[in-house]
């Protein structure tokens, strides 16, 4: 139903851009918005654009309706509740327009221009214009909601949503600026008897009687959608109390707490019923995946639809273990365990952007420590050591990202990157290396600006390697943290480590340097054996980060 509703969707969205576009040809002249709406005409008049565009028009209200009458919690976001109002405000505004354009031309022939309907919206009917100036604005507000909803979770997204909002809005804009334009021009033209005469002749417009019978056939379409909404609340209610009668059921929670809901209700919506905390942000669609309970039951659960299995098995979970809270409709008493903490949702919108499943991958780490920072700070005032070391992680960092890194976790006065979360080894290992030398630069800033501060430069030291290791997500409850463990970090961390006995800036592994294909060759070499690894570690020891070599 979903992705029937979905693709109905893309396609009305598809006809009122395509009208938005037209409309914004007004800018240039009614020339132009008529020659468009030549274009228009043979894409959604003729035989083929007429019956997919009716058809999803019939099929999204008809489903709109159901998904009203389906969902049995009325607790709703605000843009949900948003997206609602709009959607039944679009039926009653687009009745007239339907009426005296497609209606009209294939019940009498009537082939209106955009001179015949600025003429209306501008100088017969007024009011009606404003109701195709609201139409214009609901109808893309209500599309835009529905593509933002789909879209959202898409890894991709997060680069494409600035210009995603700018055509959203940019295009409604010169619509309806376009929509201005060209009624001036129409009011200009009207003052001319002879255009005027020509523009509104009854062959175009209508006779009265046929203009009567498109009125009345406007109304009789407004009682249909009032009665079709006022008949799906009404078989709400009927519901409600059928289930009241039939019986409920209860869905114990981890913490002891029993909650007793209506049968018919899924496991999302009874914790929304009764205010427990349940992760879940793609408004039960079953695409995030958040809202996932552990479920202990002695009865078998309802096999899942189409869209769960799939998610269940994407997954790899047991249907009779694991299930989606937004799409269970629990049949008899049940016990659940969210998976996911609440607090994760408000999190996830943000975090969707990088992949945080568990998996393996290759990675280039840095670890950057800032030396005798105790000593540094037995020397000042405690806010002014918070200042100093949240100075030098600020220009550590500044580095990272500006070599396409990403600071991962601050432990005290050292910092960890990781390099290569978006691209292949071998750049990533080149991002590494060009961080190197942008650290210093940084730092070499920072001791000229503390200058009259402290009584010795801040010094420091990295280390730096390269494999793969397990990233993902480590944490409790809400208190979760993006980051990667494996061998390499710790190779990495150790050669921090050895930076200080050497008495030089930066370590780097020789793996580092071959994978980012850079010449090493000029650099001292060095056997590093390590705490905690058999192995040794052939590295390239840097006295000064500036003195990294190009590729």
């Amino acid at each position: 139903m979903r992705s029937v509703r979905l693709t109905s969707g893309l396609v009305l969205f598809t006809y009122v851009g395509t009208h938005l576009l037209n409309h914004s040809l007004g800018n240039i002249s009614l020339a132009w918005l008529e020659r468009d709406l030549l274009v228009q005409k043979f894409i959604w008049q003729g035989w083929l654009g007429t019956t997919v565009l009716y058809s999803a028009l019939v099929t999204h209200f008809f489903l709109g309706l159901w998904a009203l009458y389906e969902r049995r919690s009325l607790h709703w976001t605000p843009g949900e509740v948003a997206q609602l109002v709009l959607g039944l405000c679009i039926p009653p505004l687009l009745a007239n327009h339907v009426v005296n354009t497609r209606v009209a031309f294939a019940a009498f022939g009537l082939d209106k221009g955009y001179a015949q309907l600025l003429y209306s919206f501008w100088i017969a009917s007024p009011f009606f214009g404003r109701i195709q100036l609201m139409l214009l604005v609901v109808a893309w507000l209500h599309g835009c909601y529905g593509i933002w909803y789909w879209l959202r979770l898409k890894p991709w997204f997060g680069a494409w949503r600035s210009v995603l909002l700018s055509l959203a809005v940019l295009l409604p804009v010169l619509a309806l600026l376009g929509f201005l334009q060209g009624g001036r021009q129409v009011i200009a033209l009207a003052q001319d008897p002879v255009w005027r005469a020509a523009a509104t002749r009854p062959t175009i417009i209508g006779t009265d009687p046929q203009n009567l019978w498109l009125a009345e056939l406007r109304n009789d379409f407004l009682l249909f959608d009032g009665g079709a909404l006022l008949l799906v609340l009404a078989a709400r209610l009927v519901r409600t109390v059928r289930e009241r009668r039939v019986g409920r059921l209860c869905v114990l929670y981890p913490d002891g707490r029993k909650v007793f809901a209506p049968l018919g209700f899924s496991v999302l919506e009874t914790s929304r019923m009764a205010g427990v905390p349940h992760a879940s942000t793609c408004g039960g669609r079953a695409r995030c995946t958040l809202c996932r309970v552990r479920v202990l039951s002695d009865v078998p659960l309802p096999a899942p639809a189409e869209a769960e299995r799939r998610v269940l098995e994407r997954l790899g979970a047991d249907p009779q273990t694991v299930r989606l809270a937004c799409q269970l409709r629990p049949t008899h008493d049940l016990s659940v365990w969210p998976l996911v903490p609440p607090a994760a949702a408000s999190a996830f919108l943000q975090r969707r952007q990088r992949d945080v499943m568990p998996q393996e991958r290759f990675a280039a780490f840095m670890f950057v420590d800032m030396r005798n920072s105790t000593k540094l700070a037995a020397a000042q005032l405690p806010f002014d050591s918070l200042f100093v070391v949240s100075r030098f992680l600020s220009s550590v960092c500044a580095a990272v990202v500006q070599a396409g890194g990403l600071p991962n976790q601050f432990l005290g006065d050292a910092v960890l990157a990781i390099f290569g979360l978006n691209s292949q080894p071998s750049a990533a290992c080149r991002q590494a290396l060009d961080a190197v030398p942008l650290v210093a630069a940084n730092i070499e800033e920072l001791n000229a600006a503390l200058e009259q501060q402290l009584q010795t430069k801040i010094r420091f030291g990295i280390g730096l390697h390269c494999g793969r290791a397990i990233m993902g997500e480590i944490g409790f409850r809400e208190h979760v943290t993006f980051t990667a463990i494996g061998d390499p970090l710790n190779v990495a961390s150790r050669l921090e480590q050895l930076t200080k006995e050497i008495a030089c800036e930066a370590i780097i592994s020789e793996q580092v340097f071959q994978t980012a294909g850079v010449s090493a060759a000029d650099l001292p070499q060095l056997v590093a054996r390590l705490r905690g690894r058999d192995d040794p570690v052939p590295v390239r020891v840097l006295s000064k980060a500036a003195q990294m070599p190009r590729a």
